[in-house]
């Protein structure tokens, strides 16, 4: 007869742990013990709620391929015409690669994982249907291709460059690719 409490969050709680664990220190220095300590939940509830360290890895990195794709949902859908859409993609770039890296540097965790694991190389490639299908609704499907690169790449250079290009630059780089859209 189990006499402890009953804890509905402590599945969530360690993801969420696994997620920051990885912003601060990265997938390399992950343990039960880690997270555990981390989630503040008992070593053996990691055992409990996923079978090793990888199904709990994926299940966090689903968890936080959820969470961007529903950041470009959330822009996109708002947008009711193409100079919206640009708007919006160039707003998603711009909150994406301003403030806090956490979405920056969990991403490219996932992105070496992807490149080393083909279950995470999976993960990563639904993630991006996912991403190009929220764009297809406003640009053919090569434009939407060539933004999700974009978004990407102009984050990335914009959040590690010691002096980020403005919204200008962005806004210019949106509408080149758009441009015949």
């Amino acid at each position: 007869m189990a006499t402890g409490h009953t804890d509905p969050q402590r599945r969530e709680r360690i993801l969420t742990a696994t997620l920051d664990h990885i912003a601060e220190e990265g997938v390399a220095s992950v343990s039960h013990r880690k997270i555990a300590a981390r989630a503040g939940v008992p070593l053996g509830s990691m055992t409990y709620h996923f079978k090793g360290i990888d199904e709990l890895l994926h299940e966090a990195f689903t968890r936080f391929a959820e969470h961007v794709a529903a950041l470009f949902e959330r822009r996109l859908n708002a947008a009711d015409s193409a100079e919206q859409a640009r708007e919006a993609v160039t707003d998603l770039i711009h909150e994406l690669s301003d403030g806090p890296q956490y979405d920056l540097i969990v991403t490219h965790e996932l992105y070496t994982l992807a490149a080393r694991h083909p279950e995470y190389r999976e993960l990563t490639r639904k993630w991006m249907i996912r991403s190009r299908q929220v764009l297809e609704r406003h640009f053919d499907a090569e434009t939407a291709r060539q933004l999700d690169a974009l978004i990407e790449g102009l984050a990335l250079h914009r959040a590690l460059d010691t002096a980020p290009h403005d919204r200008q630059l962005t806004s210019e780089a949106v509408k080149r690719i758009t441009r015949t859209a």
